[in-house]
C-alpha cells in the first residue's frame, strides 16, 4: 500500500510573530558579560560602592542576568542617575520584568534620547505591544538607523504587518546583522516570490535562497533547518540533506522527523524510519501517522495501521481517512471503506473522491458516481479525468463521446498513458494521423503496449512495400516501427507479437519468427499459432504443425482448418478431412469458405464413391 500523505506539507510554515533565542545586546544587558571570575566580581563590587558608575552599571547588569532583580536594581538606578545610558536601559528591563511597563517606557525613552540602540528597540516594541504604530516605527526606525539588528527585523515585521515593500530591505538588513529569524524568513519570502514567478525560479534566486536558509539554520533556527534539508534533497544532496533533518528534528521538528523518516525509508533503512515516524507521530504529524499506518499495513498488521490512520485524522491529515478506506476496501469492508472515503472526500480529498466514485460505480450507481469524478477531476485528479471519459464513453451517444474525448484529453495531458490512447484512437477514427501520432507516442513511450502496436502500425503503414527475400536471407536493419513492434511484443502483446514474427519471417530470420509465433500462439493468438503452423511446415514438421492448427481452428480460425482438412486429405483420413473442412465453411472469410466447399464436396463424393 502506498503512503498516501503528502510530503510537499514539509514546505509549510506559518508566520512568525517575534524572535525567540535572539541574544540580548550590550546595551540591553549591560556593558560586559558575565566573566565568571570571583576576583573581578568582588572587584565590581568595590568600585560600585566608590561610585564609580562603569563599575555599577556593569554590575548591575551582571545581576540582572542572573537573574537578581532586587540587587541589580539598586546598582543600576544609581549609574543611571550619574548618566549611564546602558544602565538606564537596563532598569527598564528590570522594570519591565517586575510588571511596572510604563515606567520602564520612561527610562527606556531616557537612554533612547541619549542614543542607545537597544532602548529604542525596546520602546518601539513597547509601543506596538500598545497598538500606537507610529510611535513604534519611530523608535523602531532609530534604532534600525543605528545599525541594531533587533531594531531591524522588529522595524521590519511592523512594515510588513502593513503590506509595505520597505520591510524586506529591513528584513535584509537584519539578516545580514546575523538575526537568524530574518534570515529564515527572508529566504520564505524570495522562495514564495521565486515561486510566484517561475516554479523553479532563476538560478540566483535559488542560490539566495539557500544561503539565507542556511544562515539561519546555522544560528539553530529548526524550521530553517527542516526547509535547508528539503532544498538540499530535491538536488539529490541526500547526505547533507539527512544531516539538517537530523539537525532540526534533534530540535523538536516534527516535520523534520517526519521528512527524515522518508529519507531513511528510501534508503532501505525501514526499522530507523519507523523511530523517527513515531517521534514525529507523537509529537502530532499526520504524515508521520500515515507513514506508520503504511507501514504496519505492508506488514499485514492491520489494527496497528488502523490506530496510526485514526492517529493522523485526529492530527487533522485527512489522508487518515482516505488511507482507512484504502484498509477497509482491501479487507472486504465495503461500507466502511464509503464511509471514510466520503469522510475524506467531503474534507476536499480529490483522490478520495476518486475512490468513492469508483466504489459507487462499482455498486451500479454511476449517476452517484459522476459528481464525485467531476469533482475530483476539478480539484486535478488525472485518474478521475480518465475514469470520466470512460464513464460517457460508455454511454454511446455522439455529445457522450465527444464528452469523453475532451476529459481524455485533459488527463492525456497531464500524462496518462491510456488516456493518451484513447486520444490517439479517436484521432485516427477522424482521420487526424499527426495528431494520433502524436498522442500514440506520449503513451507508447509511457509503457502501454496496446500504444506502441497501433503507433508501429501506423508507421508500418507509410513504408514503402519491400521485395519479398527467400528465406534465411538478412536483407535490412530494422525500421522504427519495427521497434515499437517489439517493445509491444517484450511487454506480451499478441498482435504485437505475430507481427514482429512476420517482419523476422520476412527477412529470413526463421529462429526469431518461430520465437515470436512460439510466444504469441502460448499466450492464445489464433494468427501465432496458425503462423508457426507455416513455420513449421515449411521447415517439414507437418504432425507438430498440425498441433498448432488445431489449436487455431478450435479457437475460429478457419485458414487452419482449410490446412488440416487438406492434411487429413493427403493422410487419406478423409472423414476427418471433411471434419475440418466443414469447420472451414463455417469460419469464413469467404475465399476459406468457397475452397473449404469445394475440398468438401471432393471429400463427400470420395467417400461414397
Amino acid at each position: 500500500m502506498d503512503v498516501m500523505g503528502d510530503k510537499a506539507t514539509l514546505f509549510e510554515t506559518g508566520r512568525f510573530v517575534q524572535s525567540p533565542g535572539e541574544g540580548p545586546t550590550r546595551d540591553e544587558m549591560g556593558e560586559t558579560g558575565d566573566t565568571g571570575d570571583a576576583a573581578e566580581d568582588v572587584r565590581l563590587r568595590l568600585a560600585a560602592r566608590t561610585g564609580d558608575t562603569e563599575a555599577m552599571s556593569v554590575l548591575g547588569a551582571m545581576l540582572l542576568r542572573s537573574g537578581d532583580l532586587d540587587g541589580a536594581e539598586p546598582h543600576l538606578r544609581a549609574a543611571t542617575a550619574a548618566g549611564d545610558r546602558a544602565a538606564a536601559n537596563n532598569l527598564g528591563v528590570l522594570l519591565h520584568q517586575r510588571g511596572y511597563a510604563e515606567e520602564a517606557a520612561g527610562w527606556w525613552r531616557i537612554a533612547a534620547v541619549a542614543g542607545s540602540a537597544a532602548a529604542a528597540h525596546a520602546l518601539g516594541r513597547h509601543h506596538r505591544e500598545r497598538g500606537d504604530e507610529p510611535a513604534a516605527e519611530y523608535w523602531l526606525r532609530q534604532s534600525a538607523e543605528q545599525g541594531h539588528a533587533l531594531g531591524a527585523y522588529a522595524l521590519a515585521d511592523l512594515l510588513e504587518h502593513r503590506g509595505d515593500a520597505a520591510a524586506w530591505d529591513w528584513m535584509r538588513a537584519a539578516a545580514e546583522r546575523g538575526h537568524r529569524e530574518a534570515a529564515y524568513r527572508l529566504a520564505r519570502a524570495l522562495d514564495r516570490k521565486a515561486g510566484a514567478e517561475d516554479e523553479t525560479g532563476p538560478d540566483n534566486a535559488v542560490e539566495e535562497i539557500e544561503q539565507w536558509h542556511r544562515q539561519a539554520a546555522a544560528r539553530g533556527h529548526r524550521r530553517a533547518a527542516l526547509h535547508l534539508g528539503a532544498i538540499l534533497e530535491k538536488r539529490g544532496d541526500l547526505k547533507e540533506a539527512g544531516r539538517w533533518y537530523l539537525t532540526s528534528a534533534k530540535d523538536g521538528e516534527a516535520r523534520a522527523a517526519c521528512a527524515l523518516g522518508f529519507l531513511l525509508r528510501d534508503a532501505g533503512d525501514t526499522e530507523s524510519a519507523a523511530v523517527w515516524w513515531l517521534r514525529a507521530a507523537q509529537d502530532g504529524d499526520g504524515n508521520a501517522a500515515n507513514a506508520l499506518g503504511a507501514l504496519h499495513a505492508e506488514r499485514g498488521e492491520t489494527q496497528t495501521a488502523e490506530r496510526w490512520y485514526r492517529a493522523a485524522l485526529d492530527a487533522g491529515d485527512d489522508n487518515g481517512a482516505y488511507n482507512l478506506g484504502l484498509l477497509c476496501a482491501e479487507q472486504g469492508r465495503t461500507a466502511q471503506a464509503e464511509q471514510w472515503y466520503r469522510r475524506a472526500a467531503y474534507a476536499g480529498h480529490r483522490e478520495a473522491a476518486n475512490a468513492l466514485a469508483i466504489l459507487l460505480l462499482q455498486g451500479d450507481d454511476p449517476a452517484g458516481a459522476e459528481p464525485w469524478f467531476s469533482k475530483a477531476a476539478e480539484a486535478g485528479s488525472v485518474d478521475a479525468a480518465f475514469n470520466l471519459g470512460i464513464l460517457h464513453a460508455g454511454r454511446g451517444t455522439g455529445e457522450d463521446a465527444g464528452i469523453a474525448l475532451r476529459w481524455y484529453e485533459r488527463a492525456a495531458a497531464a500524462g496518462h498513458t491510456e488516456a493518451a490512447l484513447q486520444v490517439g484512437i479517436a484521432r485516427l477514427r477522424e482521420g487526424d494521423e499527426q495528431g494520433a501520432e502524436r498522442h500514440l507516442r506520449c503513451a507508447a513511450g509511457g509503457g502501454n503496449p496496446e500504444a506502441a502496436y497501433r503507433l508501429a502500425t501506423l508507421l508500418d503503414a507509410r513504408r514503402p512495400p519491400e521485395p519479398a527475400h527467400e528465406l534465411g536471407e538478412i536483407v535490412h536493419e530494422k525500421t522504427e516501427c519495427e521497434e515499437w513492434y517489439e517493445r509491444a511484443a517484450s511487454q506480451g502483446h499478441r498482435r504485437a507479437q505475430v507481427r514482429v514474427g512476420m517482419l523476422a519471417a520476412a527477412r529470413g530470420d526463421v529462429v526469431e519468427a518461430a520465437r515470436w509465433y512460439r510466444a504469441a500462439a502460448e499466450a492464445g493468438s489464433r494468427n501465432g499459432a496458425f503462423n508457426l503452423g507455416l513455420l513449421l511446415a515449411r521447415e517439414g514438421s507437418e504432425p507438430e504443425a498440425a498441433v498448432w492448427w488445431t489449436r487455431a481452428a478450435d479457437a475460429g480460425h478457419g485458414r487452419a482448418a482449410l490446412r488440416l482438412a487438406l492434411v487429413y486429405a493427403r493422410r487419406g483420413e478423409l472423414a476427418e478431412g471433411q471434419r475440418w473442412a466443414d469447420r472451414a465453411v463455417a469460419l469464413g472469410p469467404a475465399e476459406v469458405s468457397e475452397r473449404a466447399g469445394r475440398l468438401r464436396d471432393a471429400l463427400r463424393e470420395e467417400l461414397s464413391a
